[in-house]
């Protein structure tokens, strides 16, 4: 599982939901809801790029379509007055010729989104920053906003060099074989003169587990497992003690051995 690029893919069903959500009986309506879902998503990445735009979700049913756009920059996109978020509308309902409706979600931390990190380090790169720099710089404000764990790799023709390279900087834990672990995957492309360079980038944001009741039941488990070791070893324990891990040995077991007489 940790061989896999993409740590997503795994973890649909798991902890992570989807970005389609919709459900068709024909199969040719299946094929072609996919394919303009692809083609809306291009155009909307595209034309709203500047704003930071990291995942579009869409929503469907048989008359109309919702589409839940998560960006950095919520002004850019509904502007003055909502002008900008009408053209918008109206733009989306002339390509796919169904009802729209749009709902603007705002990331709060950019830093903790791997994809928007990707998209921040290819535009960096594109300016001819060292690229070093810009992947250390971009690894220590992850860091410092809370992330776990941030792993960045840059591939292509580095700073101009004659032969392409791929090298990678990491900073905490990436647990790409844990399925509860909530790590994001970012993917961009940086176009400069000397050509394209790759910029991926992984963030371990820590465990999501649903249950509630898990730290109730490991603390329990722990403690029958403290029990059962003092009751093999002779020694009795109560709870109290259980919970500090604490064993108090049976002195009568102690005043056995006084008329042993070792050889």
């Amino acid at each position: 599982m940790g061989q896999k690029v993409n740590p997503h893919g795994l973890r649909v069903g798991v902890i992570k939901g989807w970005d389609s959500r919709w459900f068709f009986t024909d199969k040719k309506l299946v094929v072609a809801t996919i394919l303009e879902d692809y083609k809306l998503r291009k155009v909307l990445k595209k034309r709203l790029y500047m704003s930071g735009v990291p995942k579009i979700e869409i929503e469907r049913d048989s008359s109309k379509v919702r589409l839940n756009i998560h960006c950095s920059k919520p002004g850019m996109i509904i502007g003055k007055g909502g002008v900008n978020i009408e053209k918008l509308k109206s733009y989306c309902e002339k390509l796919i010729k169904k009802p729209v409706f749009i709902n603007i979600i705002e990331v709060k931390n950019s830093d903790l989104n791997s994809q928007l990190v990707a998209e921040n380090v290819s535009r960096q790169l594109e300016r001819r920053l060292s690229f070093r720099r810009v992947v250390k710089q971009s690894i220590g404000r992850s860091m410092k906003s809370g992330a776990k764990g941030i792993k960045i790799e840059v591939s292509g023709r580095l700073n101009g060099a004659e032969i392409a390279r791929s090298e990678h900087y990491h900073e905490g834990t990436i647990p790409l074989h844990t399925l509860r672990a909530d790590v994001e995957y970012g993917f961009s492309e940086a176009n400069t003169t000397y050509g394209k360079i790759g910029v991926k980038a992984w963030i371990y944001k820590g465990e999501i587990l649903r249950n509630t009741n898990n730290k109730l039941s490991t603390e329990n488990t722990t403690n029958n497992n403290i029990i059962n070791n003092a009751n093999n070893r002779g020694g009795n324990v109560n709870n109290a003690n259980a919970k500090e891990n604490k064993v108090q040995k049976n002195p009568q077991r102690k005043n056995d051995w006084k008329g042993v007489q070792r050889k």
